[in-house]
């Protein structure tokens, strides 16, 4: 079927906010509506987001009043460290039971489901195969209690698959996310120069990017993927290939046996390692992403590509953090400048990160900690690995600014290849 009145529940998430940003660029969606607990942190044009708890007759009634076609749920807790236990049950399961109350029945307007679940689906165990496969199931019960809520939630998400055969129901697994703009359990350890990891292990590892991460949902509200599916970027490294790429140095100080006291301890000292993680770091896990690749999708970054982007994001975030102030969601400024007949309809331009005006413009030096202050410090290689984050007319402003500047050529022949690419 083909969606074009879609919700997306958990809006605030950043795979939400991302989603509803790709989705808004399709004048073919026709309504795009957000609901969540918290207000989205990314800025959205014509998205309509809506303050809501996962209560199924509130949701519901937006449901019908708005004829939604394709409801997209993108709440689940996969990191213990958000939440507590009792209301990261709440959430994962009992939420999206409400959710998908709001979307069953013989006169609901909703015809495809897409669900966002977690490869800890299927732990991460001794005797775990080389790869999961989307027809395996667990090798042993979930016993840690994130593992278990996510295996609830896909219970009650094929229940609802049966007992709305006409509807498209998508289930997407997905690895460890990492990117820029995650902040995980994952991304904490890796933030630190000295890794704690298990003596006598050296687990495989397996990332998705944060641009695949929306990339995978967007493909399943544009496709009709009935079942389950594995999002997995192509490429499995072990632990110590992961650190090796990303500068950082593995202190094996988690023992094998009592590695929950140790990371007590380690809990107290500042870092804190969740259950579903420390198995991972003993014996890793890989998923099998061929099915989801069968549909046409293919992933924009490889898990080596993954790790490299979030070594060259640790190394210039100092100076992007200087280079201004991030989105805000404000109400009363949304609904003036969406509905105010005294504001003019021009273009957003969120893309500028890096160059808003050329230096110095009527002789005047830019002002300290400003983008353009921010892009002389850097070095020619983070300016390259930038360029990717910059739409065509920033990289035209940039490569002026550059040519008026420095003049680096390794900088200006990167910017011409991308424009080039992009002709």
């Amino acid at each position: 079927m083909t969606s074009r009145r879609v919700l997306i529940t958990g809006l605030s998430t950043y795979w939400g906010g991302r989603l509803a940003q790709a989705l808004e660029a399709d004048p073919r969606f026709e309504a795009i509506i957000g609901v969540d607990k918290t207000p989205p942190k990314v800025e959205l044009q014509r998205t309509e987001f809506v303050r809501v708890v996962d209560q199924h007759s509130l949701i519901r009634r937006i449901v019908e009043a708005a004829e939604i076609d394709t409801v997209v749920d993108t709440r689940l807790v996969v990191d213990s460290i958000v939440t507590a236990p009792r209301l990261a049950h709440e959430n994962n399961v009992i939420g999206t039971m409400n959710i998908l109350a709001a979307c069953a029945g013989s006169d609901s307007p909703v015809r495809k489901v897409v669900f966002k679940s977690s490869a800890h689906f299927y732990g991460a165990q001794q005797d775990d195969p080389a790869y999961f496969t989307e027809d395996m199931d667990r090798p042993h019960p979930a016993r840690i209690p994130l593992e278990r809520d996510v295996v609830e939630a896909e219970a009650a998400v094929r229940d609802f698959a049966e007992r709305q055969p006409a509807a498209t129901v998508t289930v997407l697994r997905y690895a460890n996310g990492l990117g820029p703009a995650l902040r995980t359990s994952h991304t904490t350890l890796f933030d630190r120069g000295l890794v704690p990891v298990l003596l006598g292990f050296d687990p495989r590892y397996q990332f998705v990017h944060e641009d695949d991460i929306a990339g995978c949902l967007e493909h399943a509200v544009r496709n009709d993927l009935d079942g389950v599916y594995n999002c997995a970027a192509d490429g499995v490294l072990v632990l110590s290939e992961v650190l090796d790429l990303l500068g950082k140095r593995a202190v094996p100080i988690l023992p094998p046996l009592g590695t929950g006291l140790a990371a007590g301890a380690l809990r107290r000292a500042g870092l804190h390692i969740p259950p579903e993680m420390l198995n991972q770091l003993r014996f890793g896990r890989a998923l099998d992403n061929r099915k989801l690749k069968a549909t046409g999708y293919r992933y924009r970054f490889t898990t080596r590509e993954t790790v490299v982007k979030l070594r060259e994001h640790q190394r210039v975030a100092p100076l992007l953090r200087r280079s201004g102030e991030s989105y805000r969601y404000e109400e009363e400024v949304e609904e003036f400048l969406r509905y105010s007949p005294s504001v003019r309809p021009l273009e957003r331009d969120a893309g500028r990160r890096l160059v808003n005006v050329p230096a110095g413009q009527g002789g005047a030096a830019p002002a300290p900690g400003s983008p353009v202050t921010a892009y002389a410090d850097l070095r020619d290689e983070e300016v390259v690995a930038l360029l990717a984050s910059l739409d065509g007319d920033d990289l035209r402003d940039l490569r002026d600014h550059e040519r008026s500047n420095a003049g680096r050529k390794g900088v200006l022949e990167a910017i011409d290849r991308i424009l080039d690419g992009q002709a």
